[in-house]
């Protein structure tokens, strides 16, 4: 089913997101935690992809299609691909009866800090949306960033990249991760008044493990983390269950509120580990703090 139609259930949508692995051990590993996690129903679920992982999204997509019943999504990346590159695996997408794709420009290649756009290729998201939807028949999704791109010189910059992704066809909007609630809500008002009205889904991520948090500023992939709870983590630093047990009790916390708040779903980054996840979700399922106003 195309996400754009379960955004338009009553109640919200709950979706995970994982990576393609490299080897079957791995592949039968992700499979085995999706299916501990099925039975908590999720909406969907997304699988990412970089410039040498098309192929294994595409793969690993379609068996979740086959053999879990549960909806995928396939990232896609104009990172690195030309537009035949990017047809050829969205015919791929389209042949084995998908229906949804995650639109992003992707990342700079590993050790570099520019994002190159390679010759027959697409620069933003937005380009690559727009192919999608005038060629495709697809539900086509994207990303936004509550506390800004890291490339964009200003809040307003990015707002405007941001209304040029709705305006090519993105039907929704995944955040990248954030630990302070009140960006997510002070994002979607601005993007209300900028004149987006698609659904922004907030993206969560319980912090497991201090090994991931920069050493320089105290962020997590660019989020920033609140004092009050680097200081709890640096605290419990010696007691790694500890860790676990806080980051999923504060992400349980954050969802609540951001659903209670009026947030259309939460999106969990899992990196492939699910207890975390699995616990916070299954807290809500019992709680439905969406039924409680903001």
């Amino acid at each position: 089913m195309r996400i754009d139609e379960l955004l338009r259930r009553d109640g919200p949508v709950f979706s995970f997101e994982f990576f393609p692995p490299e080897t079957p051990e791995g592949e039968e590993r992700l499979f085995q935690a999706i299916a501990q996690l099925r039975e908590l129903r999720p909406s969907f679920v997304s699988v990412t992809c970089r410039n040498h992982s098309r192929d294994r999204t595409l793969q690993v997509v379609t068996r979740i299609r086959n053999e879990t019943g549960v909806e995928p999504m396939a990232h896609y990346t104009c990172a690195g691909a030309t537009r035949e590159a990017l047809h050829e695996m969205l015919r791929g997408l389209r042949d084995a009866g998908l229906e949804n794709v995650l639109a992003l420009r992707g990342d700079p290649p590993k050790g570099s800090e520019r994002f190159e756009v390679v010759e027959g290729g697409f620069a933003h998201a937005s380009e690559l949306a727009e192919m999608i939807r005038d060629e495709y028949d697809l539900c086509i999704g994207g990303a936004c960033y509550c506390e800004g791109h890291l490339e964009s010189p200003s809040p307003e910059e990015d707002m405007r990249h941001t209304v040029d992704k709705v305006n090519s066809g993105m039907s929704f909007l995944i955040t990248q991760m954030f630990f302070e609630n009140r960006h997510y809500f002070d994002f979607v008002a601005r993007a209300r008044a900028a004149g987006i009205t698609v659904p922004i889904i907030p993206g969560i991520m319980p912090i497991t493990s201090l090994a991931r948090l920069s050493r320089t500023d105290g962020t997590l992939f660019g989020a920033e983390v609140p004092a009050t709870l680097l200081a709890e983590l640096e605290r419990q630093r010696d007691e790694p269950e500890a860790i676990v047990a806080l980051g999923t009790a504060y992400a349980t916390l954050q969802c609540a509120e951001l659903l209670a708040g009026g947030a259309p779903g939460i999106h969990f980054y899992t990196l492939n580990r699910v207890p975390a996840t699995r616990a916070i979700l299954s807290a809500l399922l019992a709680s439905r703090p969406w039924e409680r106003a903001r």
